[in-house]
């Protein structure tokens, strides 16, 4: 690093020196760092201001500290539509990505009186629940948690999803009528952060999505994506109104 800069903090300087490494592409996507020893000795500045310039900057989304591996550069968070209801595989494939699918659950259960609320339902009436996690490149992008009314998908529980995603599937069997969607910025519960691996930190974007086929309420989900690896957009056109984006 350059002689110290007294106009701006310490830290600062050190987010730059680092942040001029990515940028000339010395430390590419996905690529492990220095230490923070290593930083020290490269920027003549304390262990505590480098880690407050690596912890700003993971919080930033630009850098992710895998604990017992290092702190790596983060890749260009991936974009996933807003407003429609598309194939996370067709999306990661589409970007040049690699898609797979973890199943971790995918079992008959009895609804309770808030989620049979919520799918209008009578309480402990029979739903089915998958819990899927999907990665590009190996890297955990989304944990999908999927309600299903059993009258409209009988056979779901016997579906192999590593080999088709629960929406190719669903969407097969009927085209959707109605999508409500609600996103909410949260730090998920610590059994989602372990699929997701990430920490207790990072914060993740929660699309709650509700689905119906006619007057039928088919699904209740929740997709949860870490907010440094993934963003929602998406751009549509009122009615009466110009294009607009949404992101």
């Amino acid at each position: 690093m350059s002689s110290p800069k007294p106009d701006r903090p310490l830290y600062q300087q050190v987010k730059e020196y680092i942040l001029g490494r990515i940028h000339s592409g010395e430390w590419r996507a996905d690529m492990k760092i220095d230490s923070e020893a290593e930083l020290v000795a490269a920027t003549g500045v304390s262990r505590m201001t480098v880690n407050r310039a690596l912890r700003e900057l993971t919080a930033e989304g630009r850098l992710i500290r895998r604990q017992g591996l290092g702190t790596f550069v983060a890749e260009k968070k991936k974009q996933s539509a807003l407003l429609e209801i598309n194939s996370i595989a067709r999306e990661i494939e589409a970007r040049g990505g690699k898609h797979s699918c973890s199943v971790h659950l995918l079992q008959e259960e009895k609804a309770r009186p808030e989620l049979a609320a919520e799918m209008e339902l009578q309480p402990y009436s029979s739903v089915f629940h998958s819990v899927l996690v999907h990665r590009d490149n190996d890297v955990p992008i989304q944990l999908s948690s999927r309600f299903i009314n059993p009258a409209f998908a009988p056979e779901y529980l016997q579906q192999d999803f590593t080999t088709i995603t629960p929406n190719e599937y669903l969407l097969g069997l009927a085209p959707i009528t109605a999508v409500e969607h609600v996103v909410e910025a949260l730090i998920p519960e610590p059994w989602v952060r372990e699929l997701l691996e990430i920490n207790s930190a990072e914060p993740c974007l929660a699309l709650f999505r509700k689905t119906w086929v006619g007057d039928l309420m088919v699904t209740y989900s929740v997709f949860y994506s870490p907010g440094s690896r993934y963003r929602l957009g998406s751009r549509f056109v009122p009615q009466g109104a110009g294009t607009i984006e949404v992101s």
